[in-house]
């Protein structure tokens, strides 16, 4: 899919190329795939002063770039979804394909265009974040020092944090509006959830559960 030229992914993508200067890419082969580059391959040159590799291409989605610092950013993000379902592969190429996924769904997104995620819902889910990681019970995340302090372990500022958060609901309330009307959530698929993924987390860190209704809507 082509992209305006004042498509802000655009210019990230101008200078991207501009960082790795002839290096060969591996475009995307469909619409709807995209073929992991050759981190090797596409390492930037190191910079003139430092001699620190500035960052490179693993992937390219219909022109929009994935680098390897968003996989990173992913990796870490991880620490505020702790109940996401392990598939198979390293936490590496999990974060990738996750990226690669999202990032066909915001690209399908901007052709439809959704209302914007009211900043009021954004705070509600976070404040039920800080009740509900496990690990938040080492951190006391129920007050800002902890909260901060945890950010700043998983390297994200409470900006950043609530702008991935945003784009995450923006991404579950496109896949709602398209395919919820042929799901059907049960309330055994919910406690098998609830008794299966995150009843073991929580033992892992040490923490007391919430009570599953609480926890219900979020598992749906």
């Amino acid at each position: 899919m082509t992209r305006a030229a004042n498509n802000p992914m655009s210019a990230r993508w101008l200078a991207v190329l501009a960082m790795a200067c002839a290096v060969p890419c591996v475009l995307a082969q469909t619409p709807a795939t995209a073929a992991p580059a050759n981190p090797a391959a596409v390492t930037a040159a190191p910079d003139a002063k430092t001699g620190v590799t500035l960052d490179y291409i693993v992937a390219i989605v219909n022109q929009d770039v994935i680098l390897e610092s968003d996989v990173e950013e992913e990796m870490r993000f991880s620490a505020f979804q702790p109940f996401r379902s392990q598939t198979t592969g390293t936490p590496r190429e999990r974060a990738q394909e996750r990226l690669i996924n999202r990032m066909l769904i915001l690209q399908q997104e901007k052709l439809q265009p959704q209302a914007p995620i009211p900043d009021s819902e954004v705070q509600k889910q976070i404040h039920e974040l800080r009740q509900t990681i496990p690990a938040c019970l080492t951190y006391k995340c129920e007050t800002d020092a902890g909260w901060e302090r945890f950010l700043a372990d998983n390297e994200f500022t409470e900006q950043e944090l609530e702008a991935r958060w945003r784009q995450r609901m923006q991404v579950l309330a496109f896949i709602e509006i398209r395919f919820r009307s042929g799901i059907q959530i049960t309330r055994q698929q919910i406690t098998e959830y609830y008794q299966k993924q995150m009843l073991p987390e929580y033992a892992r860190q040490k923490a007391t559960p919430p009570p599953m209704d609480a926890l219900s809507a979020r598992i749906e």
